[in-house]
């Protein structure tokens, strides 16, 4: 397979109409169809279901696409970190989720930052997930993923940090003086619903709240008295006077792990690490 095939059927099962998949790929739509038409009979079985009402992924086709995305992205993982290999001024790119990990982020800068041979360090703050997809596709060299909120498939990981998760609330709500909840009560607010958050295929997976981007939407709405959530306990040194937080001892407990693509042979990568293990 071609990664130019493999393009085009990504941009069709992602938006599971051969008109606006050609709009994306700026292409008129009969080659496209028959780019995946021929793609369908050199792998010898259907990949979609066509008919009146649109097009919709066969378990094929599913594979395929979760496939296809993983090959692409290791495609353009390959140009972006052979170019800056090129560069002069050696240096790491580190994602993390914006207002996450903050403490352990901040010792761990300040550790590598006194090891012989530190280079500098480009700290990108990303939304949920994004810092993943920056890994995956070679615009980050290191990440700091919290499972089980991030996929680590396919990277090597350590371990660094383990916490509980807590409800944020608004200060004034009448169980914001709880001492503790559980994931049923929580799931179960009316008053308060859980957000929405976005994914890379288009869906917002969660609770029936609003939909949210990142987490300074997120605490807005909630010291609106618009939605709660559940997040981990060091989220609680970003908060202000207007929110509250209660444990949620059932909830699943947030493990902080430091990311990295198991073929790299950086050895700043390598010293980043150690540096993170040992704090």
């Amino acid at each position: 397979m071609e990664t130019r095939e493999l393009r085009y059927f990504v941009a069709v099962a992602e938006e599971l109409h051969f008109g606006r998949a050609a709009q994306r790929l700026t292409m008129a739509q009969p080659p496209l169809s028959r780019a995946i038409q021929r793609l369908e009979r050199r792998l010898g079985v259907v990949l979609l279901h066509r008919n009146a009402r649109g097009v919709a992924l066969t378990e094929a086709g599913s594979v395929l696409l979760r496939e296809a995305r993983t090959a692409l992205d290791a495609v353009e993982a390959a140009e972006r970190r052979t170019r800056r290999a090129a560069t002069e001024t050696p240096g790491l790119v580190l994602a993390t989720k914006a207002g996450a990990s903050r403490e352990l982020l901040s010792k761990l800068l300040d550790g590598y930052a006194a090891e012989p041979g530190a280079v500098a360090v480009e700290v990108v703050l990303c939304g949920p997930g994004e810092q993943e997809r920056l890994l995956r596709d070679g615009r980050a060299d290191v990440a700091l993923l919290q499972r089980p909120f991030d996929t680590t498939a396919g990277f090597d990981t350590e371990d660094l940090h383990t916490e509980q998760q807590v409800v944020v609330l608004p200060a004034g709500h009448p169980l914001a003086d709880r001492t503790h909840m559980s994931m049923a009560e929580v799931t179960t607010l009316t008053d308060l619903p859980l957000p929405r958050w976005p994914r890379r295929d288009g869906s917002h997976p969660g609770g029936p709240g609003p939909q949210v981007r990142d987490h300074t939407q997120l605490f807005q709405l909630i010291a609106l008295g618009r939605a709660c959530a559940i997040v981990p306990e060091s989220l609680r040194a970003t908060l202000r006077d207007e929110h509250a937080t209660v444990p949620v001892p059932d909830a699943p407990a947030v493990t902080t792990v430091i990311a990295w693509p198991p073929h790299s042979r950086s050895t700043a990568v390598a010293d980043l690490v150690r540096t993170a293990t040992r704090l």
